[in-house]
């Protein structure tokens, strides 16, 4: 199987994060992606950050409540582990779980990947896990983007690795693939929602509605 990790604080979850891993499913015939909400973050502070258990329950309730999510699902990997939720972590738990019977894909917004050197262990998730990094597809720049992305491997994570262009996919010939994949741009955001909240307006159409329902049950992010 095909097997994606996508993690993050999913503070809340919103439409955007579905739809785009969505797109990224298909483009790389992902058979299953687990939802990893992190239970303490190490690069981000507690400052309105809903508890773990609301953000799981959030992701989980809403990936239950469609039919046509039936490839994915949300795993509390991360918050029944003590500590910081470091990803090396639980991309080793996830791999000895598997016993090496799936090919796991790690998916991560540029963003995230531009600061990756700073991550517990960084170097070793590139000899685990294939990685995914998620570009958001725009009218100029791609080109450059994707040479920003080039240099930052070279410069901190392998110089041996080779970017085939016709199909943005860097290899290596010990450590595991890192694919580029060229995602739509969706304006919404975690961000967003929570400023949204706190002024009192609707989230609707950028949330799922048990995500809505439970911030208001539960009065996060007031």
């Amino acid at each position: 199987m095909n097997i994606g990790l996508f993690g993050g604080t999913f503070n809340p979850l919103h439409n955007g994060h579905i739809e785009i891993i969505k797109y990224v499913t298909e483009k790389f015939a992902l058979d299953k992606v687990f939802f990893i909400p992190c239970a303490t973050p190490p690069h981000k502070g507690q400052q309105n950050l809903a508890p773990a258990k609301d953000r799981f329950d959030m992701v989980d309730k809403s990936l239950k409540a469609f039919s046509n999510l039936n490839k994915f699902s949300a795993s509390d990997i991360e918050l029944k582990r003590k500590g910081p939720s470091f990803t090396i972590d639980t991309i080793k738990e996830i791999n000895k779980k598997s016993g090496g019977n799936n090919q796991c894909f790690l998916i991560i917004g540029s963003d995230a990947f531009s600061y990756i050197q700073t991550w517990k262990s960084f170097k070793e998730i590139f000899n685990e896990i294939c990685v995914i990094i998620m570009l958001r597809k725009q009218e100029t720049g791609q080109k450059e983007l994707i040479g920003k992305i080039k240099s930052y491997i070279k410069d901190n994570i392998s110089s041996k690795y080779q970017l085939n262009t016709t199909k943005d996919t860097f290899s290596h010939r010990e450590k595991k693939d890192i694919f580029i994949a060229h995602v739509p741009k969706i304006n919404i955001s975690s961000t967003m929602i929570r400023k949204l909240i706190k002024q009192g307006d609707s989230i609707k159409n950028l949330a799922p509605s048990v995500v809505a329902k439970q911030i208001h049950d539960k009065g996060l992010y007031l």
